[in-house]
């Protein structure tokens, strides 16, 4: 994704570091000399049967110069010996060798241990071999429980989350003028609080958008329509469809259709001199409710929530969020239209009555996602457009609407567009060309030229992480150091998996297995970045809920199935911000410090002031879901 966060954007809590001791994972040899331990990177949730398998040796150059490996299997037997590949490069000052190791020929299912024999080499780790489905499901399962710990509202899962019912004023909250932000475009706002323009509207439900308690028409929408096509196209995932109806609930509040409405947040970021926002307090939601305020006090916006809206009543709406509004509708349509017609057609209807609201003639840098915008940044809009309409034209197609054919139609001329007027990026909700270029593709019945236009970008994408991890000693297809590391190697595992779909062409089947492994281990710092996937996985995120109710430790194995954003500039984690009120909580494997793993300007830790590297957020999740649920269907 292309986001670019302020610092106010997600919460910074402070505390004072705690070293927890870890299991080391990784098991590195007690070598002599100079030398740091050689260590083995692998994917800890497993290798899939039938396809590639990758795992690397990072160690001193010398030190792996004559390492091989052996492979025993659960019995101790020898099943795999090989050497080393060659230096993919350095990663570090200490490790500057990282040397692929090929356990492809290892195909039968079970538990094996991979040992590094020579040399003074002597790290050693498991790995797992099974098929897809055995491997994947639970993490999809768990992913969506995730949704469950972010629930808002009167429907919280207490079972989950050991909450209360929160945000209960959401159900008569106030609309507000946006604020004025601070001089530094920092997030903050300035001056007093913004004025009331109208009200009251019900806007209570949902989900929290990551690890604060806002809620983003912007993300939400990206969300329910990426989960409605994860049940439309893939193998089906326990309590999903439940889930996304949640969402969409919520996503129906804030369209208003009687007055041509579309309110896109819900809470006040940051506060300023005089008030306080949601990043200004940690705390468990339901504290808000207990609060006694009056209007002038500080944190009346704290209980008493702002909604912002996209559009004044009956005016255009802004194309991205008209758009992936739309879809998410049309997507509902699509899911509901067997079982319940009549409120499939209610959905089709509404997704076109926001796609006809949409402004097509949006004023240069005037798209409009969250406030201040900075939180969410968008470039694109033509590619949500396409989105929409190709999902209308399935809607209606699943219902025999005769407006079938129009929407057709103008989802390839939306197509047409953004191919000509924008350059797709990595999927997420900063662009969701490939979602929209896929469904074209199947269904919208493209000329020859366009269809091949189409695919020719999808394999644009792809080929870019491709040459990236070209250069990358983990051959990961991202930058580690940029935001959104994670959740931009779903989006380009998920690219992969839909260009192969809508081609035939599996020339990317190798990259997409090699960012699978990246992201659950086999990356320079031997971690997974999913909560509960594999052996090493965040412990404590920057998570208010779960650093306050849900564990001693941070609570990171309640929030299994959450995503976080992984490496980040290793700069940024140097001086962490200060913030009351967070339990303290900070852990690194056995050994030492995670800095010693970090290199090429990409820094991890694991601590609950890190919102760089461990927050979860609902749009990573998902667009993880859907990467997951494009593989475990293609096996």
């Amino acid at each position: 994704m292309n986001h670019v966060f302020s610092p106010s954007a997600r919460t910074v809590p402070a505390l004072t570091a705690a070293v927890l001791a870890a299991s080391c994972l990784t098991a590195c040899s007690g070598a002599g000399g100079d030398h740091a331990p050689a260590a083995v990177r692998v994917n800890q949730v497993g290798y899939v049967s039938g396809e590639k398998k990758f795992a690397y040796a990072m160690g001193d150059g010398k030190q792996l110069a004559d390492a091989e490996f052996d492979v025993l299997d659960e019995r101790g037997d020898r099943v795999g010996h090989g050497r080393l590949g060659p230096s993919l490069g350095g990663w570090n000052s200490t490790y500057t060798a990282v040397r692929a190791i090929d356990l492809s020929s290892v195909d039968r299912t079970g538990t094996y241990r991979l040992r590094l024999v020579g040399a003074d080499a002597g790290a050693e780790t498991r790995f797992r071999v099974a098929p897809a489905r055995r491997l994947l499901d639970p993490l999809r399962a768990d992913t969506v429980r995730f949704f469950g710990t972010q629930r808002d509202g009167e429907e919280v899962l207490a079972d989950a989350t050991g909450r209360v019912p929160s945000h209960l004023t959401d159900e008569r909250a106030r609309v507000y003028e946006p604020p004025r932000t601070g001089s530094e475009a920092d997030g903050t706002t300035a001056g007093p609080e913004p004025a009331e323009a109208a009200g009251p509207v019900d806007v209570s439900g949902g989900w929290f958008d990551a690890g604060d308690f806002l809620k983003f028409t912007h993300t939400t929408s990206y969300v329910v329509a990426q989960m409605l096509s994860t049940v439309r196209d893939t193998p089906s995932v326990p309590g999903l469809r439940e889930e996304a109806r949640h969402g969409l609930r919520w996503l129906d509040r804030m369209w208003d259709g009687a007055t041509g409405t579309l309110y896109a947040q819900v809470g006040l970021g940051s506060g300023g001199e005089e008030i306080r926002g949601d990043h200004d307090v940690w705390r468990l939601p339901e504290e808000d409710d207990r609060l006694t305020v009056a209007p002038g006090d500080a944190d009346y916006l704290i209980k008493y929530r702002p909604v912002f809206r996209a559009n004044e009543p009956g005016e255009p709406i802004s194309p991205n969020l008209a758009g992936r509004v739309s879809a998410a509708f049309a997507l509902a349509a699509q899911t509901e239209a067997a079982e319940h017609p009549a409120e499939a057609r209610a959905w089709l209807d509404k997704a076109a009555a926001v796609y006809a609201r949409a402004d097509t003639r949006p004023d240069r840098g005037a798209l409009v996602t969250t406030t201040p915008a900075d939180y969410y940044q968008e470039r694109t809009w033509r590619d949500d457009m396409e989105w929409a309409a190709v999902e209308l034209s399935r809607g209606a197609d699943a219902l025999g609407d005769a407006r079938r054919s129009r929407w057709s139609e103008e989802a390839a001329a939306w197509a047409r567009a953004a191919l000509r007027e924008e350059r797709g990026g990595t999927l997420g909700p900063a662009d969701v060309g490939a979602l929209a270029h896929a469904d074209v593709l199947t269904s919208a019945d493209p000329d020859a030229g366009l269809a091949a236009a189409l695919k020719a970008e999808l394999r644009r994408q792809v080929e870019t992480g491709r040459k990236r991890a070209a250069s990358d000693p983990f051959r990961s297809g991202v930058v580690p150091g940029d935001f959104d590391a994670v959740p931009n190697t779903f989006g380009l595992l998920a690219t992969a998996e839909l260009y192969a779909r809508v081609t035939g062409d599996h020339r990317y089947d190798d990259f997409a297995a090699r960012q699978l492994a990246w992201v659950f281990g086999a990356n320079a710092w031997g971690t997974s970045f999913v909560v509960g996937a594999g052996d090493l996985y965040p412990h404590c995120l920057q998570h208010q809920v779960a650093n306050l109710a849900m564990s001693r430790t941070g609570g990171g194995d309640i929030l299994r199935g959450a995503v976080v954003n992984g490496p980040n500039d290793a700069d940024l984690l140097k001086e962490p911000d200060t913030f009351d009120g967070a339990r303290p909580c900070s852990f690194a494997p056995e050994g030492g410090p995670w800095s010693r793993f970090d290199g090429r300007g990409a820094g991890y830790v694991d601590d609950v002031r890190a919102w760089q590297t461990v927050e979860p957020a609902d749009d990573f999740a998902s667009t993880a879901l859907y990467a997951l649920s494009l593989t475990a269907a293609r096996a």
